[in-house]
């Protein structure tokens, strides 16, 4: 048997290694609450108690994402931690769209070559996210895959699950005319159009992950591998306290034209005002090294908008000083008006 396992280690695979990293995460998990956890890291399968209690009519929802080819940055600079954060964030983000309050979270970690320092990392992060969005980690799936990913290379994708009660749902229906749009700030480029990024400061202009741009201050590396902003505990605030949220969007990939329309009913448009908003400098400086058309800026990222509410404008106001207490910024960025035949359901003017 032991002749069997070297033969499949030789080929690239290292089975003890499975074993290690169950006790590995075993460990790192037990520094975040595992409220509803009924079963141990390691099992075929992960179980989840569901409190219903305070439910009348619960509803499950969920949501998978990766990080893109942010990982490859996160490659060149050797630092993995915020790459896990991110992969918690791209779905968590998306789920609590409909207000839901985040249940647990998975992961799957695919290696060219198994690199025990590199995995550390991302669990941290992924630890570290889950904290923020007050969830489990429920459990996860690591595997090597020599000869699908060079041996230095990784992905990731993970999975979450939330919970909102059916008549609390918020799914944009009762958006209308003359509700205001606020866009809640991101910290720079999260995990959207990295493909581009590297291709304009990697490939085009040999910029190094240490050069520092004078409008940006501190080095490339560090600033575009910020981790993306989890805005779980903006949502969890203001549902809290009964604020009438009518649409939600996650800015990712597509920016403010792909992702306004998932929310807002076919006879509605909305009107985005340019210079309602601060954007931070990383995404002029890219744009001007690339020569990136402002229309394509606007599709690829989120221009430092990384969350928006659809409200009324009569609770706008306290949305703010709520969302400013508690350490983020946000915009009145825009409007809902009444779309007619042939327009677009997002303008940008």
């Amino acid at each position: 048997m032991e002749a069997k396992a070297e033969k499949y280690k030789s080929a690239g695979v290292d089975l003890n290694k499975a074993i290690e990293l169950i006790e590995i995460v075993k460990k790192m998990s037990k520094k975040i609450p595992q409220k509803g956890v009924i079963s141990e890291i390691g099992g075929y399968a992960g179980l989840f108690s569901l409190d219903i209690g305070s439910f009348k009519n619960p509803v499950l929802v969920s949501s998978t994402d990766g990080v893109g080819t942010k990982i490859k940055v996160a490659i060149m600079a050797q630092f993995h931690k915020n790459i896990g954060i991110d992969l918690v964030a791209m779905c968590i983000n998306d789920i609590i769209t409909s207000g839901a309050k985040p249940l647990f979270f998975l992961d799957y970690l695919a290696f060219g070559k198994f690199n025990e320092k590199i995995f550390i990392e991302l669990l941290e992060g992924i630890i570290e996210g889950c904290k923020i969005s007050e969830c489990a980690l429920l459990g996860g799936e690591t595997a090597e895959m020599p000869g699908i990913y060079a041996q230095e290379d990784y992905d990731c994708a993970g999975f979450a699950v939330g919970i909102v009660e059916k008549d609390k749902i918020i799914d944009g229906s009762e958006i209308s005319i003359g509700d205001v749009i606020l866009g809640i700030s991101s910290n720079g480029l999260h995990c959207n159009g990295f493909s581009l990024v590297r291709k304009t400061i990697f490939e085009e202009h040999k910029l190094s992950l240490d050069y520092i741009p004078e409008e940006i201050g501190k080095p490339l590396g560090e600033e575009i591998l910020l981790p993306t902003k989890i805005y779980a505990p903006i949502l969890k605030t203001l549902i809290n306290k009964n604020f009438s949220i009518k649409g939600c969007a996650h800015i990712t990939g597509g920016g403010f034209i792909d992702n306004l329309p998932r929310v807002i009913p076919d006879q509605c448009k909305a009107i985005i005002k340019k210079g309602s908003w601060e954007i931070p400098p990383i995404f002029s400086f890219i744009q001007n090294l690339g020569n990136i058309s402002e229309e394509e800026m606007f599709r690829v990222f989120n221009c430092g908008i990384g969350f928006i509410l659809i409200l009324s404008e009569d609770i706008v106001e306290e949305v703010q000083s709520i969302i400013t207490a508690l350490g983020e910024k946000s915009y009145i960025i825009g409007y809902i008006d009444i779309k007619k035949e042939f327009e677009n359901k997002v303008v940008i003017i």
